[in-house]
């Protein structure tokens, strides 16, 4: 296995999930708000989990944002 090609395969798969969930949450927050379904001073709990099927690889984070 070439290390540094798949280092930054790794790095850029996380890039384009990072740049798309912040801005998807960023969305559904300003929705969420727009109609009165979350006030601007909560802490919302998230969690993420990334899956890859073919090796059975699952991950989970949970962790705290704080819209306010």
């Amino acid at each position: 296995m070439d290390e540094d090609r798949f280092n930054m395969s790794v790095r850029k798969f996380l890039k384009v999930v990072g740049v798309s969930s912040q801005r998807e949450i960023e969305s559904a927050v300003r929705e969420a708000l727009k109609a009165g379904r979350l006030r601007d001073n909560e802490t919302l709990k998230a969690r993420m989990t990334l899956e890859i099927g073919t090796i059975s690889f699952r991950h989970e984070i949970d962790g705290d944002i704080d819209v306010g």
